[in-house]
């Protein structure tokens, strides 16, 4: 980037999971990061929402972390800049906040450092961060986002045929990734992994074919996370017990949660909408397309303020 010139960077929100895809599927949301960047003589980050107000405003910030590690990876000089940072994505709430936030970083340090990336590269650095591709991969490329990660191997595929919409339940309280991987088990049986490896299997199969009945009930068979976060989670089950009669074809634990998120077709949207926000009037209900271009970066040259 050169001086004179502004990014303007914009990362789709996410909802991992889906049920039995635990920490390898996700798809991308139309909930949006927006990261404007201009070259500064020291970081500073400024807050445009007021869910980003408390964070840190200088380079501890997680862009400015991740925007770190990308360029250090690379050996690459990172010049500091000023980000005005907008987000429509609840914080703490399992919509996929810090991967979008890791992901804005990597195109950040790919655009000011000219790098030149390619998106599987910036998933396996943005998977290295995030610890799992889930998230990441679906903000970066869009859509559904299937990713595999092993130590240092990151791979993944993406699909953008998928024609649905997804309502989440997002609750007023925030739940730390950290709390919820505590309520998982250690382990599971190698008959319980064959079924539960099945089940994610047949809900990517179902999805792609466009099957969504079948895709709902390969959610609702998950033995990977669910089965134990109810506990911390107590409004999953009742959304899982009720939306079907609203129309919805599948509801799932986003990512960590606390919030769910429910599948319908377009034509159920306006009734399963409603009814989820007279079923749950403690929560907020957004009624989401699927984002199908990922991250973005655009520049232009910098206008007076």
């Amino acid at each position: 980037m050169m001086e004179g010139e502004m990014l303007t960077i914009r990362v789709p929100a996410s909802t991992a999971n889906l049920g039995p895809g635990f920490d390898s599927v996700g798809l991308a949301l139309s909930l949006y990061l927006t990261v404007e960047a201009e070259r500064a003589g020291q970081w500073e980050v400024v807050p445009e929402s007021s869910c980003l107000e408390g964070l840190p405003g200088d380079g501890r910030h997680l862009i400015v972390q991740a925007a770190k590690m990308a360029a250090e990876y690379y050996s690459a000089d990172l010049p500091p800049c000023i980000l005005r940072v907008k987000s429509e994505i609840p914080l703490a709430r399992g919509l996929g906040s810090s991967g979008a936030a890791i992901v804005a970083g990597i195109e950040l340090a790919d655009s000011l450092c000219g790098l030149e990336l390619s998106r599987h590269e910036k998933l396996s650095l943005a998977a290295r961060i995030e610890g799992h591709p889930d998230n990441v991969g679906a903000s970066l490329f869009g859509g559904l986002a299937i990713g595999y990660q092993a130590g240092e191997e990151v791979l993944a595929a993406a699909f953008h045929d998928l024609a649905f919409e997804v309502l989440a339940a997002v609750p007023q309280e925030e739940l730390l990734t950290k709390e919820s991987r505590g309520a998982l088990p250690a382990s599971l049986t190698h008959q319980e992994s064959v079924q539960a490896g099945a089940a994610a299997n047949l809900l990517i199969a179902a999805l792609l074919q466009g099957d969504y009945e079948l895709a709902g009930r390969m959610m609702h068979k998950d033995q990977y996370h669910q089965p134990y976060r109810r506990k911390i989670v107590p409004h999953l089950a009742m959304i899982e017990q009720k939306a079907a009669a609203l129309g919805v074809f599948g509801t799932a634990l986003s990512g960590a949660g606390p919030a769910v998120v429910c599948f319908c077709s377009p034509e159920k949207g306006d009734e399963a909408a409603e009814g989820l926000s007279r079923m749950l009037p403690q929560m907020d209900v957004l009624r989401l397309a699927i984002d199908q271009k990922g991250s973005t970066v655009s520049r232009h040259a910098v206008s007076g303020r």
